[in-house]
Formats: structure tokens, C-alpha cells, sequence
């Protein structure tokens, strides 16, 4: 979330970031109600100290009169501190409001965009950042699809993933299942060796941990809830992992804090329907490993590229070909200052498919989060957030059972085979 501090020392920065993610001009006017309930706050401050003032000058003067003897003059002062205070709660009444009134704006408010994001309209105005767009795989016309080929094999079973739970809910068996438990502990594995913590979180949180994140109240629709308890289920790691940090102050000898988790994430795609959504392409229920950085302000986009070469090497290792897209501002979330996705190449249908997204949310989901750090001379600064999907598995499975078919089945690639104890799903 942005600070209205922040707000009023950059107006012209914010402005510019709103309009490169299509706001138009009526739309960002609302700073200029935001500033306004803001004044009105700080005006309502003062009279609010003035009365505070008067109360506790009136209470001295109060005890030297009763200490003189002067208990007349004393109930009458006694009537005014009365009415100081009845003026002093409306007063405090009003703060709050006012108050609500400027978070409530706040919350609609998204991160302003690094002046490296291209401005565009959505995807198709994604900047390539680096692809392998010469070196594509090509696959004979007698290729499948990768749900042809988990039907052939016996590995994913759509329709019974239909009737336990729905669409989109794909059921994994024998070495499919194997395969992902092998990603998953691959993944953990080269974290781990590029010095991220180990976390197991809980997969259901409340509303408090998904507002710090920023995924209340832009993405509610799209998130799974459990009504009667009042509690989400995560649509990533991200949301619990960050949360570890809310309310926490660093000190600058604590940077960076590295932490990385496994678990299944769960997401709506309310509106999703045709070729996109076929067979693992779009899914309501799938496993991911990511990775989160808490970094100093001063180096968080050297850690954005770091991450950047971490995810890069996982696909490298999985031999799949990958292009690197930096999103543009009418693409960028919410929450991100900055986001590389990743796709890979799915030979079969000729396609990109996304597997990750890493992002710099530099002091947007701090301020939420209460996340600061002391820097020598012990004053308080908001620290930088980052996180990525490294990686997330639907898709990289997908790819990895297009682009490694061949005439006795799909090769399993060599990094994974001490893994999965295989080299061939057939």
C-alpha cells in the first residue's frame, strides 16, 4: 500500500505510474480526494492536541485548587474539562472516520511501476526480455497434446478429477505422480544450495495475512474461502511466507532474509473457458516451490535479477526452452513494482506457457506488512519485498511431457532421474 506521504512528495511519479497502467484521468483524480481527507485529518489532529492541552492544564490547575482549599473553583473547572472531553471524543469520532475513509481509498491504490515497466494496454505488450526463439523444438505431425499423452500412459485422469471435485481439479497417478514429487523436491533442493530456508506454512490464512499481502481486496473473487471459519486457502506460498515478517523490524545486518516453501496453491480462475484452459494449461488446484526475499531497499533489484538467473537455471537443468518477458504497466499486478514472467515452449501445441513470475514489490506490501528495518543511526525504514514461483508445476509438466516425447515414451530429463529413479515414462 502507498503511503499518502509518499503521495504527496511524488504526485507527478504516481501520476505518471497510474497512467502507464491505464488509468485514465478521472480515475487517478481520486488522489486529490485522497489529499483532501487528509488535510481534514491533520486539521482535525490539531484541535484534537488543542483539547488535549487544555484538558491536562485544566487537571493541574484542578489539583493545586483542591490542594488550596478552593473546592468551588475546582468543581467548576471540573465542568469544563467535562465538556473539553465530550468535545474530544467528537472529535476522535471524526479522526476515525476520516481515517477508514483514506485506508479505503489506499487499498484501491496499486504500486506505481518501476520507470524501466513498458507502458501497454495487456500481454501482447509484454517486453521479450531474452527467449530461445531460434532454437525451438520441432516435433513430428504424429505429436500429442500433453493430455493425449497422460491418457495414453495412464498419468492424469481428467474426468475422474471431475467427479471427486470438478473441472480443473486433475487427479495424478503412478509415474506422473512420482514426477511431480520429484520436481517438487528438485526445486527445494536448489533452493536450498542457493541458501533459502526450508518453510512449511499453513495453507489457510486469515483476512488480515491476504490484506498484507495485497491479495485483499484485489483478488477476493479469485481466491477459495472457507466462509464459516473465516479463513482463505492460499493461492501461493508467497502470502503465508511474507506474513512471517509483518509487524517485524530488521536490523540492516539481517538482510537479506531468503525463504523458500512448498505447497499447493489454489485459485478460481473464475471466467476461464476454452483451448487455454485444456488438460493442465489452466487449473483450480496445483503444486508450486517459491521463493521469497526480504531485502534492503538499496539492493532489492540486484536480488530481483538473482532470482531472475535462479529460475533460469531450473529450466536450463529441465532442459526446457524458456523466454523471459518483462510485463508491461496495463499486464503488471497490483501489488509489483517490477515482474518477469516466465514461459515455456510447448512443442505439441505451440504454445508459451507461463510457469513463474518474479517480482520486486519494493515497499508496497511492507507498509501493509509493518515490515521495517533500524538502519546505523536506529531510525525505522520500510524494507523491499520480493518473491518468485521457482517453479510452478501444472505447466512445467506439461512442457516437460510434449517437448521430451519420443517413440518409446516421454524422457525423463537428466537432472530428474535421481529423483525419480526412472528415465522413461512408458
Amino acid at each position: 500500500m502507498l503511503r499518502v506521504d509518499f503521495i504527496r512528495k511524488n504526485r507527478e511519479k504516481v501520476e505518471a505510474g497510474l497512467t502507464k497502467r491505464n488509468w485514465s484521468a478521472e480515475r487517478i483524480s481520486v488522489l486529490d480526494e485522497l489529499i483532501t481527507l487528509d488535510n481534514q485529518r491533520k486539521e482535525l489532529q490539531t484541535v484534537a492536541d488543542e483539547h488535549h492541552h487544555k484538558i491536562n492544564m485544566l487537571s493541574s490547575e484542578i489539583g493545586e485548587l483542591y490542594k488550596s482549599g478552593k473546592r468551588d473553583e475546582a468543581e467548576a473547572k471540573k465542568a469544563s474539562v467535562t465538556e473539553q472531553k465530550e468535545q474530544l471524543q467528537g472529535l476522535e469520532e471524526k479522526q476515525s472516520l476520516t481515517i477508514a475513509s483514506i485506508e479505503q481509498i489506499l487499498l484501491t491504490i496499486p504500486n506505481v511501476p518501476n520507470d524501466l515497466v513498458p507502458p501497454g494496454n495487456s500481454e501482447e505488450d509484454n517486453e521479450v526480455y531474452k527467449d530461445w526463439t531460434a532454437t525451438l523444438p520441432v516435433l513430428p505431425d504424429t505429436a500429442l497434446a500433453h493430455w493425449e499423452l497422460a491418457d495414453k500412459y495412464n498419468l492424469i485422469d481428467f474426468k475422474l478429477g471431475v467427479k471427486i471435485a470438478g473441472s480443473g481439479f486433475p487427479l495424478f497417478r503412478g509415474k506422473a505422480s512420482k514426477l511431480q514429487r520429484a520436481l517438487i523436491n528438485f526445486f527445494l533442493d536448489e533452493a536450498d544450495k542457493a541458501g533459502y530456508e526450508e518453510i512449511v506454512p499453513p495453507h489457510l490464512v486469515n483476512a488480515e495475512t491476504a490484506k498484507a499481502t495485497g491479495n485483499l481486496p484485489d483478488k477476493e473473487g479469485q481466491m477459495y474461502v472457507a466462509e464459516r471459519d473465516e479463513l482463505y486457502l492460499i493461492p501461493t506460498a508467497e502470502v503465508p511466507v511474507t506474513n512471517i515478517f509483518r509487524d517485524v523490524i530488521l536490523n540492516e545486518s539481517d538482510f537479506p532474509q531468503k525463504l523458500t516453501a512448498y505447497t499447493p496453491c489454489f485459485r478460481r480462475e473464475a471466467g476461464s473457458y476454452g483451448a487455454d484452459v485444456k488438460g493442465l494449461n489452466r487449473v483450480h488446484q496445483f503444486d508450486k516451490v517459491e521463493i521469497v526475499q526480504i531485502q534492503h531497499p538499496e539492493k532489492s533489484y540486484d536480488t530481483l535479477m538473482e532470482m531472475l538467473a535462479h529460475v533460469e537455471g531450473l529450466l536450463q537443468k529441465l532442459e526446457l526452452p524458456y523466454r523471459i518477458l518483462r510485463l508491461c504497466g496495463g499486464d503488471l499486478t497490483f501489488t509489483s513494482a517490477m515482474t518477469f514472467d516466465f514461459e515455456v515452449y510447448s512443442a505439441a501445441q505451440k504454445k508459451w506457457l507461463e510457469v513463474s513470475s518474479v517480482s520486486n514489490f519494493e515497499t508496497y506490501q511492507s507498509n501493509r506488512l509493518k515490515l521495517r528495518y533500524k538502519d546505523a543511526d536506529g531510525k525505522k525504514h520500510l524494507a523491499h519485498t520480493l518473491n518468485g514461483s521457482a517453479l510452478a508445476l501444472a505447466r512445467i509438466i506439461a512442457a516437460l511431457f510434449e517437448n521430451m516425447q519420443e517413440d518409446q515414451g516421454i524422457r525423463v530429463p537428466e537432472a530428474l532421474i535421481p529423483y525419480t529413479g526412472f528415465e522413461w515414462i512408458n
